[in-house]
């Protein structure tokens, strides 16, 4: 822990804006302004990230980077929801080989008798040691070296029940990586001794990342893929691989609470088209939905119809209250024609515009029809099973 000064001026600082510090200073010499400066701003990104962990006196926070690459505490608890479901007897012993700030290693470490963290950061592995043991965390070890040598000593380990990963994204030039190879350790290389190591293994990979090729990726063992939203923005990809897995996966797309659940043959193709005029109501899957592309399924297990094939926006005559996305009330459906629109937008100044396979991005839609905006109109420019372009005016439900 950092000496006296420090630690009262972050206490002291800790509401005010981190940049303005910065350029402030301190005349103090006793205060470490650098690492104050990431206590402050760490803080104050936990209290909306990580309200919980905000909320215990003396947590130690990493540099600002650290802080935005970690898991947020809906998504670590989400995780905890998978580990929850996983047999009695898998529950026995946690290994986290890239431990990092250790949000998920601590959010999941509860559910086992003993969990191990791995970081090859020596800062970090000082700074998890301190954090773990402000949360009472005694089932916790810290190890300070590489997956790949932590590996060698589990391999033959029957007691290592779940193995987690959550490879760094960013190669030796800090540019962004998303594919599974070009991760850091690279899980694929990895890959034989991870699944012999542990009866399951979770892997946290890119959200931007194609689900479909990080399963034939990772092989027949993989046994769930999560796909994770929170207030409809895709965040997390999960895969879930257990050593007795044997055939296909089952598919979650998740969305804070909704949670649309299917395996990959249920999902024929393209969905039923709209064929008439009488829809009063519009739906927009989330966005977990959208990843994964199962337009078909929605119209399979929901009284909807698909705008056309490529719009992924469906309609219905009745209001469904448990549609896995936003729902909207139809004021007025129009073309492009001026005349046709000026009827439809007469009185509304401003609007939330959204394209969806349309010719036009948002915002020169947005221009052409002289709305600022905001406001409680939703328009949706997009493209119909006809083929024509049309406007949705909406109401959100």
């Amino acid at each position: 822990m950092k000496n006296e000064a420090t630690i009262r001026f972050v206490g002291e600082h800790r509401e005010d804006d981190v940049r303005a510090l910065a350029l402030k200073g301190c005349r103090d010499k006793d205060v470490d302004l650098p690492w104050a400066l990431d206590q402050i701003q760490g803080w104050q990104t936990a209290r909306r990230k990580l309200p919980s962990w905000a909320s215990i006196d003396g947590i130690v926070y990493p540099p600002h980077l650290s802080m935005e690459q970690c898991s947020s505490e809906a998504t670590a608890m989400y995780k905890c929801g998978i580990v929850e479901r996983l047999p009695k007897g898998c529950r026995e012993t946690l290994i986290d080989l890239t431990g990092g700030f250790g949000v998920d290693f601590a959010f999941m470490a509860r559910g086992f008798r003993r969990a191990v963290y791995v970081e090859r950061q020596a800062h970090l592995c000082e700074t998890a040691r301190h954090n773990f043991e402000l949360m009472g965390l005694s089932q916790a070890h810290v190890i300070h070296a590489d997956a790949e040598q932590v590996l060698v000593d589990v391999e033959t380990d029957p007691a290592t029940t779940l193995l987690y990963l959550d490879p760094a994204r960013r190669d030796d030039n800090k540019a962004r990586t998303y594919a599974i190879a070009d991760c850091t350790p690279n899980v694929l290389e990895l890959l034989p001794r991870l699944t012999c190591c542990g009866h399951h293994v979770l892997l946290k990979l890119s959200p931007m990342l194609d689900w479909h090729k990080a399963v034939n990726d990772l092989g027949e063992r993989v046994a769930e893929v999560h796909i994770v939203s929170v207030g409809n923005e895709c965040k997390e990809l999960l895969v879930l691989m257990s050593a007795y897995h044997e055939g296909e996966p089952t598919i979650h797309c998740v969305n804070d609470n909704q949670d649309f659940i299917y395996l990959p043959s249920q999902d024929n193709g393209t969905p039923v088209m709209a064929t008439n005029d009488d829809a009063a109501y519009l739906y927009e899957p989330n966005a977990s939905i959208m990843k994964a592309g199962c337009f078909s399924l929605l119209a399979d297990r929901y009284p909807v119809t698909a705008l056309a094939a490529d719009s992924h926006l469906f309609v219905s005559t009745q209001e469904i209250d448990d549609f896995p996305g936003r729902r909207f009330g139809i004021k007025a459906v129009s073309s492009l024609n001026k005349k046709e629109l000026g009827r439809a937008l007469s009185g509304i100044t401003c609007g939330n515009v959204a394209v969806r396979n349309f010719p036009m991005t948002a915002q020169q839609l947005r221009q052409r029809l002289r709305l600022r905006d905001g406001g409680d109109c939703y328009i949706f420019g997009t493209t119909n099973a006809a083929g024509q372009h049309v406007l949705f005016i909406c109401n959100k439900l």
